[in-house]
């Protein structure tokens, strides 16, 4: 058992405060590899932004939760050693029951979330209450979800999208005592958000119900999940060197950046990775068919989501240089 804190970890409970305050969103960035994480410390180091370093049950799986540890502490000494002082906080995302929850509080995270959207609203309720009551004994922050995101990601996956429901979020966040709230407004997990047949197409999210929520809730932070923009450049990249990605379509980054100013403090993103080492993986190997070191082509995807990272928290999350006020 090992507290985040022995870890250089930060939890969430400052950083929404300030980012509520200031009006930005905190990136919560999926990783799966090493080359992802050190993309992350790179980008939000040189952005001078706050991180929330976010693994799903099946990366944790993946790497295994004692090595995601000792990542995770060896990306808090990288920020360090090249002179990055930004709060770092390791959340688990999506988390699906209170026995997982459990083993990410004992392994160092210092944010855990768990999704009951599926659930009865009461079951949710219940679930994530006894999970809040583990997690705050330790100052381990808790996300909760109301509302179903529809989509295809890693191991989330719905056929239907259903609204997040305002006049629920205060009996909810009430009963439950949880940290923050994943909500619901037409965002969507996974590269293929939308069923239409070009960009132009792509409905704007509810800002009517998060505009409800956030009046509802006063000063409570509020969490957007499904949010990668699935930039066509990468995909045009990856059908070009044989891949078969069509119609992708991600939330157009104005929309991102509009959803801040409705006091949405942290925005998720994980596919607008896959879709970038994608990329450049095919691309590097189409242009070099005898190369077989995987530094030369995973080393450019790197460098690639770098460049992601700096543009998405400089213009559109609005979170760089902010590191300084947490």
């Amino acid at each position: 058992m090992v507290s985040f804190k022995n870890l250089g970890l930060s939890n969430t409970n400052k950083m929404f405060e300030v980012a509520l305050e200031r009006k930005f969103a905190i990136p919560g960035y999926n990783f799966s590899n090493l080359e992802q994480l050190q993309a992350i410390i790179i980008g939000c180091g040189e952005t001078k932004s706050p991180v929330i370093l976010q693994n799903s049950p099946s990366a944790g799986k993946y790497a295994s939760p004692v090595m995601v540890r000792y990542m995770v502490q060896g990306a808090v000494e990288m920020a360090k050693e090249l002179g990055y002082d930004i709060p770092i906080a390791l959340h688990l995302d999506h988390g699906n029951s209170f026995e997982l929850a459990k083993n990410c509080i004992d392994n160092g995270f210092s944010s855990v979330m768990f999704d009951g959207s599926h659930l009865k609203y009461d079951e949710n309720v219940s679930t994530t209450k006894k999970i809040v009551q583990c997690a705050h004994g330790k100052d381990v922050s808790v996300e909760a979800e109301l509302g179903v995101i529809a989509g295809i990601e890693d191991h989330i996956k719905s056929n239907k999208h259903y609204y997040t429901d305002p006049e629920q979020v205060e009996d909810f966040v009430t009963k439950t005592n949880c940290d923050s709230l994943a909500i619901a407004i037409g965002t969507s997990h996974g590269a293929y958000k939308f069923k239409v047949d070009k960009e132009s197409d792509i409905p704007e999210l509810r800002f009517d119900i998060l505009q409800e929520v956030r009046e509802r809730l006063g000063k409570f932070p509020i969490v957007l999940h499904g949010s990668s923009s699935i930039p066509k450049n990468y995909v045009d990249i990856i059908n070009k060197y044989g891949g078969k990605v069509a119609k992708a379509f991600g939330i157009p980054e104005i929309q991102l950046r509009k959803a801040t100013q409705y006091g949405i403090c942290k925005i998720n993103i994980a596919t607008d990775f896959r879709i970038i080492f994608t990329a450049m993986i095919r691309k590097y190997l189409g242009e070099n068919p005898d190369h077989i070191g995987p530094r030369q082509y995973l080393g450019l995807a790197r460098q690639e989501s770098i460049e992601m990272i700096k543009h998405r928290n400089t213009e559109v999350l609005g979170s760089a240089n902010q590191a300084q006020y947490i």
